[in-house]
């Protein structure tokens, strides 16, 4: 399978919070989804087109202590205080038939390979030790699904689709070819800036663009 967005994630300070964002921005309702005891997180979730599907996730206050760092960087200060102040785009997870071969080739530190179960599905996802995110979520973390249906399947539709991972970085060569070499440059809109950002372009059912940043 060449490589693809499997989907992409909103942080919030808490779910409803997260919520009233997506209503906001949106205007549609992002159901509720599972919890990840593994890392004390919960979310909610929906489909965002082509196979893809959007997240809303934050830290479970109901869930114990997970005895490591939480992933997508939700147990870093700098992280907790901009989501306390607004949810906001927070990294990008892209889905691969070939894992193992994505951490072996990349020549950034993507992180340890953890397989997660839930129910009768597992997955294994590229998670830093430290719960840091690749260059702070520009570069997204990778999965590889156990065989059967693509979980957005069972997602319910709101009408948003996903039309692009939008970057910007000061150094668009050196990115790009970063981008070039795992694999995923099809997968993004890079533009040149002095700041680097990342942000999610999408259509509501109505036709309606919106930026989440």
């Amino acid at each position: 399978m060449k490589n693809k967005v499997d989907h992409f994630a909103i942080g919030a300070s808490d779910l409803e919070q997260g919520a009233a964002f997506l209503v906001s921005q949106c205007g549609v309702t992002i159901p509720r989804g599972g919890k990840h005891d593994a890392m004390s997180t919960h979310n909610c979730v929906s489909q965002a087109g082509n196979g893809a599907f959007l997240e809303i996730i934050s830290i479970d206050p109901d869930a114990p202590d997970p005895g490591r760092a939480r992933w997508f960087s939700l147990d870093d200060p700098a992280t907790q205080a901009k989501l306390a102040n607004s949810p906001a785009a927070l990294c990008w997870v892209v889905g691969t038939d070939h894992l193992d071969e994505v951490v072996s080739r990349s020549p950034i530190d993507l992180g340890e390979v953890i397989t997660f179960t839930r129910g009768d599905r597992s997955w294994r996802l590229t998670v830093p030790k430290d719960g840091s995110l690749p260059e702070n979520g520009l570069i997204p973390s990778f999965i590889e699904w156990s065989p059967g249906p693509h979980p957005s399947e069972n997602m319910q539709d709101v009408g948003l689709t996903l039309e692009s991972v939008r970057i910007t970085h000061p150094d668009t060569a050196g990115f790009a070819e970063l981008l070039e070499t795992l694999q995923i440059s099809h997968l993004v809109h890079l533009e040149s800036s002095d700041c680097r950002s990342l942000s999610f372009d999408l259509t509501t059912a109505n036709g309606e663009a919106v930026r989440i940043l």
